[in-house]
């Protein structure tokens, strides 16, 4: 029985809606995925009734983007209850800044003489929190760039003549959402984030002290070395361990859904911390 913990659909980046995503991992036989949408509930409603209707477990997650000295760390939220005040609070927030972020871009842009206007972004995404995927998009279909990676090394990352550096929430109010919300905070892919070794000690002793209850261990890229690396510093935490692909569709089409293999074992030992 496998299964796969960090999904994204339309509801943030991915190029799946929740429906679609749900049914894609029952034609890959998984059991269970989890919709972890960036900063966003949005697709969990929806994903749920698709799993009820075709037989996949779907867990309700989110993926909180939030401020470790100064840089910007992922948290998976499994479990976690949309429609809680606390979450409502917490996405509320984030759209906040996100509103204020994306409206600078899409000026910055438009100086240029791009016609980039946030209605039509939202027009085009319905449902979706829109964010730089979105006009990394509209950079390639004005000719701007030649794909979405293109689009971001030139011009979206740190750096690029459209990056605006963004606000992330507080690693005490993200906890605190989850935790009203009925959650289970996790530490999302801890490599991706280029740490030192001490350092990478250092944020998992901040999260786990934080209420951390798991690490996402098994995750698209990791070699076996990596994997046992990160599952002998979550035991030496008391963490469980997860796993996912990041799964985005035709926006990442090298995190395939599903792989790496993740045992649904994990999901069950994840419910009962």
């Amino acid at each position: 029985m496998r299964i796969d913990l960090h999904v994204h659909t339309t509801a943030s980046d991915g190029t799946l809606t929740p429906s679609e995503a749900v049914f894609h991992a029952r034609e890959l036989g998984l059991s269970a995925i989890a919709v972890t949408d960036h900063d966003s509930c949005g697709g969990v409603a929806e994903a749920l009734r698709a799993g009820a209707e075709c037989g996949v477990e779907v867990v309700p997650g989110i993926e909180i983007s939030v401020e470790w000295h100064g840089e910007g760390i992922h948290l998976l939220g499994y479990y976690v209850n949309p429609d809680s005040a606390a979450m409502r609070t917490l996405l509320q927030q984030v759209i906040d800044e996100r509103t204020r972020r994306n409206e600078q871009i899409a000026a910055s842009m438009r100086a240029d003489g791009l016609p980039v206007h946030i209605a039509a972004l939202n027009a085009r995404y319905p449902g979706a929190v829109v964010g730089r995927p979105h006009f990394a998009q509209a950079l390639v279909d004005l000719g701007k760039a030649q794909s979405v990676s293109d689009a971001f090394a030139r011009y979206l990352s740190p750096g690029g003549k459209y990056y605006r550096k963004r606000e992330y929430i507080p690693l005490s109010a993200a906890f605190n959402a989850v935790r009203g919300a009925g959650g289970k905070a996790v530490i999302a892919h801890p490599f991706q984030y280029r740490l030192p070794e001490h350092a990478l000690i250092a944020l998992t002793r901040t999260l786990t002290d934080a209420g951390a209850v798991g690490m996402e261990c098994i995750y698209t890229g990791y070699s076996a070395q990596q994997t046992e690396y990160l599952r002998a510093l979550a035991a030496g935490f008391g963490l469980c361990i997860t796993g996912g692909s990041d799964f985005h569709g035709a926006g990442k089409p090298e995190n395939r859904m599903g792989e790496p293999p993740v045992s649904y074992e994990l999901l069950q030992i994840l419910k009962e911390v």
